[in-house]
């Protein structure tokens, strides 16, 4: 399960072609759920606050108060321990769609929660006129 304390979450309209045709079932089905919910938007119309496919941030969890820096990544390009984190895992999900100073909220393999908010926005594509990242 994942929940967001933020507004509405935002997806471009070439990440979500691209989310939608990694299919089911599986995290496939949770990921599909939460893109019925986001905003859809052209490319060129992001907000440049706004955590899309290949951007990286810096988070703060809430309970330890400790920073990491993470890239959203398609589940082929995922390498957890060096900060690449899967769109299907909890916190990738949790992260994708959100704008900077929104706080996600996932649930651990052990049945725990975390939470973490969104400090810094470091690199998304679309901001720098990568329009097909």
């Amino acid at each position: 399960m994942t929940t967001t304390v933020a507004g509405v979450r935002t997806v471009t309209e070439l990440d979500l072609a691209r989310l939608l045709r990694l299919g089911s079932p599986g995290p496939h089905d949770e990921l599909q759920d939460d893109l019925a919910d986001m905003d859809v938007v052209p490319s060129t119309d992001v907000p440049g606050d706004v955590v899309t496919m290949h951007s990286r941030v810096r988070i703060v969890h809430v309970e330890t108060q400790r920073q990491q820096e993470l890239t959203l990544a398609y589940p082929h390009e995922a390498r957890p321990a060096s900060g690449l984190v899967s769109v299907l895992s909890p916190v990738g999900r949790a992260l994708l769609g959100l704008r900077v100073g929104d706080l996600a909220q996932w649930t651990l393999p052990g049945g725990g929660m975390s939470a973490a908010r969104v400090t810094d926005l470091l690199y998304q594509p679309e901001a720098n006129g990568d329009l097909t990242a």
